[in-house]
């Protein structure tokens, strides 16, 4: 994993892009430009671990291109849970939490993520509170979404194990 400028990234990072990402979508151009500028780039190789098991969760990544596999873990099992793609969040709930990450992320393919610190967190919200006010919605709608993917692949378990 390595720091890029946005000017050196090969992909389309445009706000017009970003917002047909879930994470994005209906954030004003200067808000997503904002978030370009301050946040922290992160060209990731397939293969590379992004972070692991017992990591700060400081910061949470939006995937701007590529696919990435989240693996939980818990005691001394882990489990790949989902895959994340353009547009989606990842570590959000560990940075809200204030807990250790509870799994590790590693890239399926090359990647460009944008991460996005508590502190960086804090000052969208000072700078663009109405964006911030729209974030969390998308964010929450994510965090929706897994929930409920997750709760029926628990379902399915149980009816395979009957």
């Amino acid at each position: 994993m390595e720091t890029v400028l946005a000017v050196a990234t090969q992909y389309d990072i445009s706000p017009a892009h970003l917002k047909e990402g879930s994470i994005f979508g209906a954030l004003s151009d200067p808000s997503i430009q904002f978030l370009l500028d301050e946040g922290v780039l992160h060209k990731v190789a397939k293969g590379d671990e992004v972070f692991s098991y017992g990591s700060k969760g400081g910061s949470f990544y939006a995937v701007l291109h590529g696919k990435l596999d989240f693996y939980k873990q818990h005691n001394d099992k882990k489990l790949r849970t989902r895959t994340v793609c353009f547009g989606e969040a990842i570590g959000f709930v560990s940075m809200i939490a204030l807990h250790e990450r509870v799994g590790s992320l590693c890239a399926l393919e090359d990647s460009l993520l944008l991460e996005i610190s508590s502190q960086l967190f804090s000052d969208f919200h000072d700078q663009h509170p109405f964006d911030f006010g729209i974030l969390l919605m998308n964010l929450s709608r994510d965090m929706a979404r897994t929930i409920r993917e997750l709760s029926n692949a628990l379902v399915e378990y149980d009816e395979l194990e009957k």
